[in-house]
């Protein structure tokens, strides 16, 4: 199954990010930790303008240690990029965030002048969470779901921050499937583009060759199966997604455990690393059993 999403209303997204990013001093990309490649606009740098841009790396909680330093290593290779790894519901951590706002546009932030900061990002990675956390209340709307914020918010901050929250904004084409399912697997696109038991084979796929030992501790496992459709039968009779005669619901199972590794309950894992092969994504494309 091919994924496409591209809401309507994204393409309007794109175009008030435009307008809006010449009067900004600094621009702030949230992304997941667990996969930052696919959940990066590439557009954005198109637009920015060599704006200062910091790529916020939010459920750094989620996100497996090593492979978050090696992205933020990867990103502060670009000019005028920092990285920032973070949990968006940890006022402390929100807190450096600020600072470094103020950091990279040091002839604002005083009374009269407040460094005007966006916030831009996929559905789903955690804007309005962070927003509500600077805010000391809740004032973004924050959902499980894509696609919550629908046009852009300004809210004064009262500590020399001035944040314009924007509408999530995906990629224009789905054209890198890899990319695509990978983000399917965090949660970002909505569930009626995309068939749950694909999506659960493809993060089963994943997590054998990638995380294996974590499966295993799990779901108690002494060994993998063969491959990941097997997987996920294992899986569903561990969560006890089983209908009449004692037979696995694939459709179930595959959804709970998606829900499992959006919840972090496998442990700490990143979908993706950078620099990732071409071949090794076809490769997983394969295992998996779905056409690329």
């Amino acid at each position: 199954m091919t994924i496409k999403w591209y809401p309507g209303h994204m393409s309007k997204a794109h175009e008030q990010i435009s307008e809006l990013i010449r009067k900004i001093d600094v621009i702030i990309e949230v992304l997941d930790a667990r996969l930052p490649y696919s959940s990066s606009n590439h557009l954005l740098e198109q637009l920015r303008r060599n704006k200062p841009c910091i790529k916020l790396l939010n459920k750094n909680d989620l996100a497996d240690p090593m492979v978050t330093k090696s992205w933020v290593q990867h990103f502060q290779k670009g000019s005028g990029v920092r990285a920032l790894p973070m949990s968006a519901k940890r006022m402390a951590e929100v807190k450096n965030l600020v600072k470094l706002c103020k950091q990279l546009a040091p002839n604002r932030g005083k009374p009269g002048l407040p460094v005007r900061t966006m916030v831009v990002g996929i559905p789903n990675v955690g804007k309005s969470t962070l927003i509500n956390t600077l805010a000391g209340k809740s004032i973004a709307k924050v959902g499980d779901k894509p696609a919550i914020t629908l046009r852009p918010q300004q809210i004064s901050l009262g500590n020399g921050i001035l944040l314009f929250d924007t509408p999530g904004l995906l990629w224009p084409v789905m054209d890198d499937q890899g990319g695509a399912y990978r983000l399917a697997t965090s949660g970002a696109i909505g569930a009626n583009a995309l068939d749950y038991t694909n999506v659960g084979i493809f993060a089963a796929a994943y997590m054998m060759r990638r995380y294996p030992e974590l499966l295993k501790e799990r779901y108690k496992l002494a060994e993998l199966p063969e491959g990941p459709h097997e997987l996920i039968e294992v899986i569903g009779r561990c969560l006890g997604c089983l209908v009449a005669g004692g037979v696995v619901d694939v459709h179930r199972a595959a959804e709970a455990f998606l829900r499992e590794l959006r919840a972090g309950k496998v442990g700490r894992i990143s979908f993706e690393e950078p620099l990732t092969p071409d071949d090794v994504e076809s490769e997983l494309l394969r295992f998996s059993g779905i056409d690329s």
